[in-house]
């Protein structure tokens, strides 16, 4: 999905994704069919939201060593959250400034961020 363009609300790698349709478009890659929350806003979504999201879902907070495909949830400056997958050294995640899907080392924020886990 790493290239696919960013589109707010966006869950379908053909048409675009943000950071919520790129974590269950990918989960779905893989066979798991999540339930995905919707009408969201792009900011201003609470982060006691995002969670209840997560758990509907099946993920649980993880506190253990970071897994491939762990979904790392990062507070942002202004109260906005952000959702990533994170892999090895890397986090994929739809960067709404660059307007695609990218996989870029890990920053702090990400290597800090609350990590989720499909139970």
């Amino acid at each position: 999905m790493i290239g696919a363009r960013f589109r707010p609300q966006g869950c379908d790698p053909a048409t675009g994704l943000d950071c919520v349709g790129l974590v269950w478009a990918a989960y779905a890659a893989t066979g798991r069919r999540l339930s995905r929350p919707h009408a969201y806003p792009l900011r201003g979504w609470s982060e006691a939201r995002i969670v209840a999201a997560l758990q509907t879902a099946g993920f649980a907070r993880d506190e253990g060593r970071v897994a491939m495909g762990d979904v790392a949830l990062i507070a942002l400056p202004a109260g906005q959250f952000h959702l990533g997958l994170l892999g090895g050294e890397t986090m994929v995640h739809a960067h709404a400034g660059l307007r695609r899907v990218v996989e870029a080392p890990l920053d702090d924020a990400a290597r800090t961020a609350v990590r989720w886990r499909l139970d």
